[in-house]
Formats: structure tokens, C-alpha cells, sequence
């Protein structure tokens, strides 16, 4: 496996002092696995690049292992080849002080965000997972398609040296899903030091958390509790409305109507392209894959639990499923930039916004109505008048413990036109649900639609 790091920051060759590996010399380090080997193939004042070659012993991989079965399944597979946690464990090894931050003769340099390149083959894990782990972290990503479903990944951009270092040394093994080694809190730790400062802002962080730490829940809730306080008590909340909030709704049929008539509205905005933000277990896209008249889909979600179920529910592994490409799913956050669904015309917010703190909504309302600026969103919510007339919700309490707050249609109103003001958006109100001539309906909707300039 082969590493490569870049710089055309002028003089060039100041590389060599914040990898603190002079440039005129073959580094050699031994590891428990094999070699790494470090060298520069080009040294000038207009560009420097190191290059990392780890050369693993296959027999060492399988050495004291005791077992008879499968032992050609020991010795033939990829794992000496393709970059993987080895890559890792040899950054750490090769280039500790950089990944620190420090260099002694250039500490003002090793401060300051350089031009960089990086290249790393052969990598695994797809070009959707590669481009969704490195776009948002603001690196420029290419993919070279290589046989055997591997590819060379390349980054350009401008940054610290150490933010490269820390951002590969977490996402190589994530995009390997495995760790050739024991996986304990030690790794927590690890996981936590090098994704300071980026990793708890990540869209997909908890795909990140749950890669790094091969799966195991009990870390990755440690990991994604110390990152995020608050991740883990939201996701658990949207899988805790589907019991407490449809025994108050069901009895109006209160869902079936909601998806109805958001469908009704993104088909009147003549919407192709759409993404669900906070789409949780799928069941409004399972309802658009019925119009022909829908090109593709997006579903983002902050619970991998809930795109999990979203999965098989849209049966995107089954033969039987939607074609090929019409549905993506993503794991993701709302308040944080994610290119990776900015394409669509149209975007559904369905019963998303009261789970969210009053003070993170305008990161929202930036995201969707500033940045991504789609054609068409629509937008549903309690209507926080109607719920007196639910008989099993006592009084003053909101439908569901996760929600944050329940708006009244006043409410509910100036939002939406001051976030339309904001950001050159016509509206449309709606109601969904038997209407009440004092409370009016159950649920109330929004259709913002994107002015012309």
C-alpha cells in the first residue's frame, strides 16, 4: 500500500521539516507487521513529495494463529495490499510529530494551511463512501477506478499538514471497515484525538464512529456521546416516536394524510429530483417510488438505525427493489453543509424541525433555504393549537418527549415568512387533517417556492 504527500508551498522542501525526514534520505521503520519505508521521488523548491510504502509480511499476519480452517483464506487475501488500519498504525509510527502538529526548525509553518496533495492506492470502499468521507471535510477528491472493485484516492486542497495526516489516519480504516487489531477503549481515545476539531461536525460521523470501532455499539455510543452529546438522545428519539406519537395520531390516520399531501405538493411543484431530510425509516420515499414522474431520491438521516430500517424497507439490497441509482440513502446532519444531496430540486421536511434546539434551527434554515436553495421544501410540523383535542395527550405536555417545541399556527406562520424574506422564497400554507373551526387542523404544512432572481 503507498501513500503520497505533496506540497507546491514555496520553498517546497520545507516538507522535509515538518515530516521531520530529511528529503536526501531513505527512512526505514520496522513494525510488529513488516516495513514502512519513506523516501522523497521529488525534492525542488516548486514542489515536494514524500511517499509511504508499507510492506507487510503476510506470514507474519497469520503467524501463532492455531487454527487449521480456512488457513488459505489466511495467507490469500487482501490485507497485505489495500489500504487498510496497517497504513494507519505505520502514519502513527512514520509520522507521529507531524500528526501532533510539531515542527522544531518550521513551528510557524507547521501552523499555517499549505497547498497539499495527497494520493492513496489502492483504497476500498466505494467512490460514493470515499467522496461522502473526504468532500465534506473541504478536500478537493478524485477517484481512479482500479480492478477488483479498488481505486486510487486523490485529495488537493488547502490545509494544516496536520489536519491531512489525522483526516487519513482516521477515515483509511473506515473506508476498509476492519481493524487488524483488538478493538478497546484505548481506541475510543485514539478516535477522539485525531478527529478533534472536525469529526463531531462531520455529516457522517456515525458511519465514521461505527467503521473505526468495527461495529461495536457500546464504544461507538461512548465515542459519539463524547463527541455529540446530544446525537445519541435525537436518534433515539425519532425511533421512540414511532410508538408514543402514532398512538396519539393513529386513530386520524394522521401519517397517511401528512405523506399524501407532501406528495401532492412536490408533484404540483413539478419536482424530479428530491431529497427527505430527516427521512428517518423510509416510509415517505417508500411512498414517492410509486410516481414515474420522480427521477431520483435522497434520504438523509442523522440515525443509522433508521436508514438501516429505511434499507430494507425501500428493499435497496434486493433484486426485487428500485433500479439501480433512483434511491440513495445518506447518513448525515442537517445543520451541517453536505453537498452529497444540494443537486435536488425539491426538498421534504417532514415533522423534522420540532426535534431540533431552538438555537440549532437557523443552522438549518442556512443549510437548506441559504445553501442548498432548492426549487421547492416543504415543510410540516405540529400545529401546537389542535393539541388540546387529542384525549390521551395531557394537558401542556408536547406529543412526543423529543420534540423541543410544538408551534402554534402564528408561530408557525412568522418562521416560515421570515425565513422566506430571508431568502427569496414565495409561500404556501396548508393544513393536513380533520380541521377544527377553533384549533384548525392537526398538522400544518409550509411549501416554500424559491423566487426567480
Amino acid at each position: 500500500m503507498y501513500l503520497s504527500l505533496a506540497t507546491t508551498h514555496r520553498p517546497a522542501t520545507d516538507l522535509g521539516f515538518l515530516l521531520h525526514k530529511n528529503p536526501v534520505r531513505l527512512h526505514e521503520t520496522a513494525l510488529t507487521f513488516g516495513k514502512a519505508f519513506l523516501f522523497y521521488p521529488e525534492v525542488s523548491v516548486e514542489r515536494c513529495e514524500a511517499a509511504l510504502v508499507l510492506d507487510v509480511d503476510p506470514i507474519e499476519l497469520v503467524r501463532g494463529k492455531g487454527r487449521a480452517d480456512g488457513l488459505l483464506d489466511q495467507y490469500v487475501n487482501d490485507r497485505p495490499y489495500a489500504a487498510s488500519s496497517f497504513l494507519s498504525v505505520a502514519l502513527g509510527r512514520v509520522l507521529g510529530t507531524a500528526m501532533a502538529g510539531n515542527s522544531r526548525e518550521r513551528p510557524d509553518l507547521a501552523a499555517t494551511a499549505l497547498p497539499l496533495e495527497a494520493a492513496v492506492t489502492p483504497v476500498s470502499g466505494g467512490e460514493a463512501l470515499i467522496r461522502g468521507l473526504f468532500e465534506p471535510l473541504g478536500w478537493n477528491v478524485s477517484v481512479d477506478v482500479l480492478p477488483a472493485d479498488y481505486a486510487t484516492l486523490r485529495l488537493s486542497g488547502t490545509a494544516r499538514l496536520q489536519a491531512l495526516l489525522n483526516h487519513l489516519y482516521v477515515l483509511i480504516p473506515v473506508l476498509d471497515n476492519d481493524k487488524h487489531y483488538w478493538v478497546g477503549e484505548d481506541e475510543v481515545t485514539k478516535l477522539l484525538k485525531r478527529g478533534e476539531g472536525w469529526l463531531e461536525t462531520h455529516p457522517a460521523r456515525e458511519t465514521i464512529v461505527g467503521r473505526y470501532l468495527k461495529h461495536r455499539r457500546g464504544l461507538a455510543r461512548q465515542a459519539l456521546e463524547r463527541l455529540v452529546p446530544e446525537t445519541e438522545k435525537e436518534a433515539d428519539g425519532r425511533d421512540e416516536r414511532l410508538t408514543r406519537e402514532d398512538a396519539i395520531e393513529i386513530p386520524l390516520r394522521l401519517n397517511d394524510q401528512r405523506l399524501e399531501a407532501v406528495v401532492e405538493a412536490l408533484r404540483a411543484a413539478r419536482a424530479r429530483k428530491i431529497a427527505d431530510l430527516g427521512c428517518g425509516e423510509g416510509k415517505l420515499l417508500q411512498r414517492l417510488l410509486r410516481e414515474r414522474w420522480i427521477e431520483s431520491l435522497v434520504g438523509v438521516d442523522a440515525s443509522t438505525l433508521s436508514l438501516d430500517r429505511a434499507q430494507r424497507r425501500l428493499k435497496l439490497d434486493l433484486a426485487s427493489g428500485p433500479s439501480l441509482g433512483r434511491v440513495r440513502l445518506l447518513h448525515g446532519a442537517l445543520t451541517y453543509r453536505d453537498k452529497r444531496w444540494e443537486e435536488a430540486d425539491a426538498a421534504a421536511l417532514v415533522e423534522v424541525i420540532e426535534h431540533l434546539d431552538s438555537d440549532r434551527l437557523p443552522a438549518l434554515e442556512q443549510i437548506v433555504f441559504g445553501i442548498a436553495r432548492p426549487k421547492t421544501a416543504v415543510v410540516t410540523t405540529p400545529n401546537a393549537d389542535y393539541n388540546v383535542l387529542f384525549p390521551n395527550l395531557p394537558p401542556g405536555e408536547l406529543r412526543h418527549p423529543d420534540h423541543r417545541f410544538e408551534w402554534t399556527r402564528a408561530q408557525f406562520h412568522g418562521w416560515a415568512e421570515e425565513v422566506g424574506r430571508a431568502h427569496g422564497y414565495g409561500l404556501a400554507f396548508g393544513e393536513i387533517g380533520s380541521r377544527h373551526e377553533a384549533f384548525g387542523a392537526p398538522t400544518q404544512m409550509a411549501v416554500f417556492s424559491r423566487e426567480a432572481a
